[in-house]
């Protein structure tokens, strides 16, 4: 082809690509709002951390939202499991976790039982879309959207958290009050993650069997590896390799060029590793709740959505704002959307979370 054939197809190819360009630089987002920023200080006693952050919330509301979301999503026979081994819980609990929530029950006045039920019950049912993405100059952006039931309950109690260690920003991520584990968090100059529900089959089953053998909920693994890992390798080697008590998707963004990666997760290790491949074009990737070499279905194609939002907006203009565009693009966006978060290890000021109300 000569050169002024090929000016001519690219042009043709920017005239076809600017509508929808413009349709995502004006896409309307719902309104939306920071969510409360809160310090949990890693030095003080496990039991005592979330006691801070507490006094912000009624207690009564609290209660009658930890009831609300046990009673609509917990079957009742792990109810029974979970009530006959209430006493022994902690022995299966790693810490801090086990700590942090018997503080946050104690404080509330609700039983041990029903805080490990909570837990679980946000493991299960974490419907999201997350995107890792490197701009022409390196730069990593991670962004994700967090859907979830209760929507009219989880906007009123979500919450930034900078967990605090020797006067320092150890890491930090968006949770629910009353959740101690993480779906979104970053290691400032490090790395961020993001966490998808994988569907699994038999979810609880599977799920009570693995943490009574110790293996890790999903969300506490993030927020171990944010506490623990030092780079994006070790992190993704982390998160790649430790068993955990359901499949889930892991996408990670580090700081350097190609630092990019989406871990598909058994139970007990990956069952994929798909990074980011910007030499041969794949600048960005996208993962929603299905695995990424097949068709999602047609009732639920988030994925096709932002893929063309991205390919629209262009790897020269992806940057937060042209993120936080693409994630409000429907059905990118929809009725389950709790909060959308943007955030890149290399510039961890720039951590950003909204609430997503409904309109």
């Amino acid at each position: 082809m000569g050169r002024a054939a090929a000016r001519g197809c690219r042009l043709w190819g920017l005239l076809l690509v600017l509508p929808l360009w413009e349709a995502v630089a004006a896409a309307p987002a719902r309104p939306a709002a920071a969510p409360l920023l809160c310090n949990v200080s890693l030095d003080s006693p496990a039991e005592e951390r979330w006691l801070p952050v507490l006094r912000h919330f009624d207690p009564a509301f609290l209660r009658a939202a930890v009831a609300r979301v046990i009673d609509e999503s917990v079957p009742k026979w792990v109810h029974e499991v979970i009530r006959l081994i209430a006493a022994e819980l902690e022995v299966f609990m790693p810490q801090p976790f086990a700590g942090e929530i018997l503080g946050m029950c104690k404080a509330l006045g609700i039983s041990l039982g029903d805080g490990v039920l909570l837990n679980f019950a946000y493991e299960s049912t974490a419907f999201c879309t997350s995107i890792v993405a490197q701009d022409d100059k390196g730069n990593i952006y991670h962004g994700r959207n967090l859907d979830y039931d209760f929507v009219d309950i989880l906007s009123k109690i979500t919450i930034d958290v900078r967990f605090i260690k020797s006067g320092q920003i150890a890491y930090q991520g968006t949770t629910f009050l009353g959740y101690v584990g993480l779906w979104t968090g970053q290691s400032p100059h490090k790395f961020t993650i993001s966490g998808d529900e994988r569907a699994g089959g038999r979810w609880w089953e599977n799920a009570i069997a693995a943490f009574l053998n110790r293996n890790y909920p999903v969300s506490w693994l993030v927020r171990d590896t944010l506490s623990r890992a030092e780079d994006f390798q070790s992190a993704v080697l982390r998160l790649a390799g430790i068993p955990i008590i359901a499949e889930v998707y892991y996408i990670v963004g580090g700081v350097s060029p190609k630092e990019g990666m989406v871990i598909t997760r058994n139970r007990r290790g990956p069952a994929d590793l798909w990074p980011l491949d910007p030499l041969s074009g794949a600048w960005f990737r996208v993962e929603t709740n299905y695995d990424h070499w097949t068709t999602p279905p047609p009732f639920d194609d988030r994925r096709t959505a932002a893929i063309k939002a991205l390919n629209a907006t262009g790897q020269l203009n992806i940057n937060f704002d042209t993120l936080f565009k693409v994630l409000s693009v429907k059905p990118v966006l929809n009725n389950n959307t709790v909060y959308t978060t943007v955030m890149s290890a290399a510039l961890p000021d720039k951590y950003q979370t909204w609430i997503r109300t409904v309109e």
